[in-house]
């Protein structure tokens, strides 16, 4: 197993892609910390269920004190952290609209997850990483930033933070051995997504070079790969993993 010994902490882990990824780590023998602001314990249960080693834990990312006790439980439970992956956001529920009609609450209220969310993550768990001189930070941006998607601007703009973020970080832990990537799914028919209906891959699907629906299970294979010592020499770059619909 290429995760054997190795503790992760996924954030947005109790449903859609980030559940996808606990089970991914979990098989490949990490024990995961799995969060969520929803209830992370059924995710953590079935890994637990199949062998694996799963800690639920109910956390607001937004929140400075939560992240840090986020991390105190991994590490009082697990030992150490080695893995980051930066999942949670607000996406689900977005409504697009043209630019001018998003609000400032609306603004303010993605912001608060999707950028500050992972500088709160990365801020916590920073100093432990530092202290052991090696972790993996995976940062999750989207290919609407390399597309630049429209009726999207709060959420578009907040991925291309992410990818700034990642960038700069990168340069900052280096020298720690703390290796920082992002990872840009496509259009993935994860859970949120299939609600929105049967046509939401359609534009995706027409434009992209593989002609295959993307789902999270594809996603899982990239996330492991930045998370394992395959990946040791890589650090501040984006996995675009879109089966081709944008190019960078």
């Amino acid at each position: 197993m290429r995760l054997k010994d190795q503790v992760a902490i996924v954030t947005g882990a109790a449903q859609g892609i980030g559940a996808h990824y606990a089970r991914g780590l979990a098989k490949e023998g990490a024990a995961v910390a799995v969060v969520d602001i929803l209830d992370p314990t059924p995710v953590a249960k079935e890994i637990v269920g199949n062998d694996g080693k799963a800690l639920p834990l109910r956390i607001d990312v937004s929140d400075e004190s939560q992240t840090k006790e986020m991390v105190r439980k991994t590490i009082e439970t697990f030992g150490r952290v080695d893995i980051l992956i930066n999942n949670a956001a607000v996406y689900g529920n977005i409504v697009r609209k043209p630019f001018e009609q998003i609000t400032v609450e609306e603004w303010d209220k993605l912001y608060a997850v999707n950028v500050r969310g992972i500088f709160l993550c990365v801020k916590a768990v920073a100093p432990h990483m530092k202290a052991q001189k090696r972790g993996k930070i995976i940062n999750a941006t989207s290919s609407t930033f390399f597309k630049g998607n429209e009726d999207f601007l709060h959420y578009v703009s907040s991925k291309g933070a992410v990818v700034a973020m990642t960038r700069s970080l990168a340069r900052e832990l280096g020298g720690y051995n703390i290796n920082v990537n992002a990872i840009a799914p496509g259009q993935t028919l994860s859970e949120a997504n299939l609600k929105r209906g049967d046509q939401v891959d359609a534009n995706s699907l027409r434009i992209r070079l593989l002609k295959k629906r993307l789902y999270p299970d594809d996603l899982v294979g990239t996330i492991i790969y930045l998370s394992s010592s395959d990946s040791d020499m890589m650090t501040g770059q984006v996995l675009l993993v879109d089966g081709g619909t944008a190019f960078h």
